[in-house]
């Protein structure tokens, strides 16, 4: 049985991966001419780690990245409101969150993997089922291949979704975000924590992802004025956050304009299912979630955990409705949470309360829906 993976992410590199250590045949198509993510780092938790680990590629990335042992949520002076140390995590899995640049984690990706199996500037634009039963895949170039499963990794804005599940919708989330690299080395009490600063309905995040690189991103509710629109990035971001400490506006002062990526904040509306027939959905094209939890990639990452040791197990006709039975609580759960979390951190009334309550939250709570998080089932 032959599985084409249309997209060439985290999900879709780590499922052909996963494909690879069983032997399970596929073929993996990219819309982009090359492979080359910019401008943005990626927290692996530990529940994407231990997928990682079992892949053989978890030392590669430690020496690539940055280990988190901390998780701070603090004032924009840098004042902390929560602090959850990571020792108990490091001794349950041998390690805590890693930081790593998204291009250094894509190429450690793609060395794994037989370059005669990866299909570069193919972008998926339709998929029929033949009388055989098999699938025909049609390119925008109009050329075709055949399969007997697909498998869409092709991000929130997936076409493949978009043919299974037309009724499908996006959601905004009323909230933008600016990501960067900077060049600027954070001090030694910073290199090993991940900090996020909540402001006035403004917050910044930052954490080392290698050696002199600091991964920092800038979120602000959308309400774009004029001045906004006529000012540089820097500039804008610079104004927006000159009441934090001194140490952001040297994060993004030190990092060059080419280097500062901006999106809008949006998600997936959870849907009833994430296959049709011979077609699965997973990662962001079947779940997309909101940056607030640092799970979009180790969710994407988990997929392919499932969905190859299912098939490895040789599920058969079920494996597609039996990853979902798996994996969809957890994801749709995680979901939810992250799109609150972004709201509550935006309040603009309560911030007095919300701060309180972070600040005398129970540490045993807070670990333990952590632990719950980053739990593993293992499956074969």
């Amino acid at each position: 049985m032959l599985y084409t993976i249309i997209g060439a992410g985290i999900g879709g590199l780590t499922t052909a991966i996963a494909f690879e250590k069983y032997g399970i045949e596929y073929q993996l198509f990219e819309k982009a001419p090359a492979l080359n993510e910019v401008g943005a780092g990626i927290w692996l938790a530990p529940n994407a780690l231990q997928v990682l680990e079992h892949l053989d590629i978890l030392e590669e990335i430690k020496t690539k990245g940055n280990s988190i042992d901390r998780i701070t949520i603090g004032k924009p002076d840098l004042s902390s409101l929560s602090d959850t140390l990571q020792n108990e995590v490091k001794d349950t899995f041998g390690y805590s969150t890693i930081a790593i640049h998204r291009a250094t984690l894509q190429q450690l990706l793609i060395e794994k993997l037989p370059q005669e199996k990866i299909h570069l500037g193919k972008a998926f634009k339709e998929s029929k089922e033949l009388n055989s039963g098999r699938i025909e895949i049609t390119f925008d170039d109009n050329s075709t291949f055949e399969t007997d499963f697909v498998i869409g990794a092709d991000g929130i804005h997936s076409k493949v979704r978009n043919q299974i599940f037309p009724e499908s919708k996006t959601r905004y989330s009323g909230q933008t975000c600016w990501r960067g690299i900077s060049d600027y080395k954070i001090p030694p009490d910073f290199e090993h924590r991940g900090i996020e600063l909540w402001g006035n309905q403004i917050r910044f995040g930052i954490s080392k992802v290698a050696k002199d690189k600091t991964y920092w991103f800038a979120v602000v509710l959308s309400n774009v004025n004029k001045k906004d629109k006529k000012e540089l990035t820097k500039d804008t971001l610079l104004r927006k956050f000159s009441d934090f400490d001194p140490l952001i506006e040297r994060l993004i002062s030190g990092t060059p304009h080419e280097r500062i990526v901006k999106n809008d904040i949006i998600d997936l509306a959870p849907l009833d299912n994430w296959y049709k027939n011979s077609i699965c959905l997973i990662g962001d094209a079947g779940h997309a979630t909101t940056p607030n939890m640092g799970q979009g990639g180790a969710q994407a990452i988990e997929d392919a955990y499932y969905l190859s040791n299912l098939i490895n197990d040789k599920a058969g006709e079920n494996t597609f409705r039996l990853f979902q039975q798996k994996r969809k609580t957890k994801v749709n759960q995680i979901v939810k949470k992250s799109w609150s979390m972004g709201k509550i951190a935006h309040w603009k009334y309560g911030k007095g309360l919300r701060n309180f309550v972070l600040k005398n939250a129970p540490q045993s709570i807070m670990k333990k829906q952590m632990m719950k998080m980053y739990h593993i089932e293992k499956i074969g």
